[in-house]
């Protein structure tokens, strides 16, 4: 499985942000794909996971109402809208694969992109 993570920036707070994460080498569909993040001196933490085929969502209390996570199966991409951000969403966000169901923990994920830094402006 190949991630490569694309959309990141320099926002100012309450503004949106789209991240998007171009997949391959899926075997099947029952993978769950979700967005991490970590900031510097923070360990990384689960944002939002969906189930590739099925569509079921999980976020973290910190993000949910103001982020979306959707894919677009035809396209191979995983997208995170990023709305309202806040300078706390400052971060490196990773893009992760995993076979089998929802997990929100990044140890439940062996496949990872190399990132892309979201920088939130007050």
């Amino acid at each position: 499985v190949q991630l490569v993570e694309s959309g990141g920036g320099l926002v100012e707070t309450g503004e949106s942000l789209r991240l998007s994460c171009q997949v391959s080498g899926l075997t099947d569909d029952h993978y769950a794909l979700g967005w991490f993040r970590q900031a510097a001196s923070n360990e990384r933490e689960g944002v939002s996971v969906i189930h590739w085929r099925g569509g079921t969502t999980w976020y973290s209390s910190s993000v949910k109402g103001r982020f979306t996570i959707s894919r677009d199966i035809a396209d191979n991409r995983l997208y995170l809208q990023m709305d309202s951000v806040k300078p706390e969403d400052s971060a490196m966000y990773y893009c992760a694969a995993r076979l089998g169901g929802l997990r929100s923990g990044p140890e439940d994920f062996p496949y990872w992109g190399q990132g892309t830094q979201v920088t939130v402006d007050s």
